[in-house]
């Protein structure tokens, strides 16, 4: 037995008492899921920036109005400063109300500003400095993983991904498939064989060909910034799997969810946007529930995304590649029904190049510190983890 081996097989005997729970570190009492919304989501309408004026006239198609208890469409009142996305109302805010989510704003790459889909999903999945050279087969939680003992990973995902490389094999299972246009080519021919003979059979036929032509256009761009997510609609549908999964076999999961990139027609308070949250939030409770009361209470599931969207509306009412995002942090037993980290006044003069949100908590340092909270780990298999980082002491667990 080498010197690590030993220290993990003292570790397992010896307790720690985490956030009131006992836990026996550094193995793997606790469950970890990582969800990752592909195609940068839009944080500004999701945790929204309530006190701010800029806020107001930077979005004047896309602002959701301030909390108002007579207006369905309006904000929930998370705090004089923050508010939380209507279409979450039934899902995410009743768990908020149970201090079993919180939001960490301003948080992502430091020291990515390439507001690329790709190399910044790189980035965080390989949880390296951009800086020094990047090692490809080493993914942040394939390295949490051996730190670990009695772990159990699994990835809900098509192909491994980036996270989840490394020296040891990990299993992983695709969920669903994001759907095509509602009217299919069968649906479609029949349709124009119809209008054949009639004035409108050219405007018809050059209506599906249009309908073609943006749908392959926009499916490809969307499917290369989701890298084969699951739709947020697939992710409702299969999360009371995963949670059964998690529940019963598995301790370590990942999942990406694709959908996010908002260029054009987001919407505010409806539309779009709203949709894909509704599925996600409900996607999110249906986890917790289907866990169940006790496994939900040792279940810590972080959202997080790779950039978020400019602060300002574009002239197609949508958002475009930003950089500060907000990731959530939720379980049973987490420390939650607040907002955290480190936070500045959104007006134009705390803008990231006058544009995004700024990153003042740094995706790696948070990690850091909840594993560290989470499982116990050292400072030295911390830094196996996450090399050169300091781990941020947000109190989430």
């Amino acid at each position: 037995m080498n010197r690590r081996d030993l220290f993990k097989a003292f570790a397992a005997l010896t307790p720690l008492t985490v956030a009131g729970r006992v836990w026996a570190a550094p193995a793997t009492d606790a469950r970890l899921l990582v969800v990752f919304l592909r195609g940068a989501y839009d944080a500004a309408n999701v945790l929204v920036p309530v006190s701010s004026d800029f806020y107001y006239s930077s979005r004047p198609t896309l602002a959701v109005a301030r909390p108002d208890v007579g207006n369905p469409n309006a904000a929930l009142s998370l705090s004089s400063d923050w508010g939380l996305h209507p279409a979450l109302r039934d899902s995410i805010f009743p768990l908020w109300a149970k201090r079993e989510v919180a939001f960490v704003p301003f948080a992502g790459t430091s020291d990515d500003v390439t507001r690329s889909h790709f190399e910044t999903q790189d980035t965080i999945e390989l949880g390296q400095s951009v800086g020094g050279s990047r090692d490809y087969r080493s993914g942040f939680m394939s390295r949490l993983a051996a730190e670990l003992s009695r772990v159990k990973p699994i990835a809900f995902t098509e192909q491994l991904p980036l996270v989840f490389r490394g020296k040891t094999q990990i299993p992983n299972i695709g969920l669903n498939s994001v759907g095509k246009p509602g009217v299919d080519d069968r649906q479609a021919e029949l349709i124009k064989q119809m209008y054949a003979q009639s004035a409108l059979a050219s405007a018809v036929s050059e209506g599906f060909r249009v309908r073609d032509d943006v749908y392959r256009s926009i499916s490809q761009e969307m499917a290369a910034a989701n890298r084969g997510a699951v739709s947020p609609r697939g992710f409702e549908l299969s999360a009371r799997r995963i949670g059964r999964l998690m529940r019963e076999q598995f301790n370590l999961g990942f999942v990406d969810v694709g959908g996010w990139d908002t260029h054009v027609n987001q919407g505010a308070a409806t539309g779009y946007l709203a949709d894909r949250l509704g599925e996600l939030g409900r996607a999110l409770a249906g986890f917790s529930e289907e866990i169940g009361e006790a496994g939900w209470r040792d279940t810590v599931v972080v959202v997080i995304s790779e950039f978020g969207r400019t602060f300002r509306e574009n002239g197609d009412r949508g958002t475009d590649h930003g950089h500060g995002s907000v990731y959530w942090v939720m379980g049973g037993g987490i420390n939650g029904g607040r907002v955290v980290g480190e936070q500045v006044k959104m007006e134009q003069a705390n803008l990231f190049q006058n544009r995004d949100y700024p990153v003042l908590t740094d995706h790696r340092a948070m990690f850091a510190g909840l594993f560290q909270r989470l499982y116990g780990l050292d400072g030295a298999g911390l830094q196996r983890i996450f090399p050169g980082v300091h781990p941020a002491e947000l109190g989430l667990v």
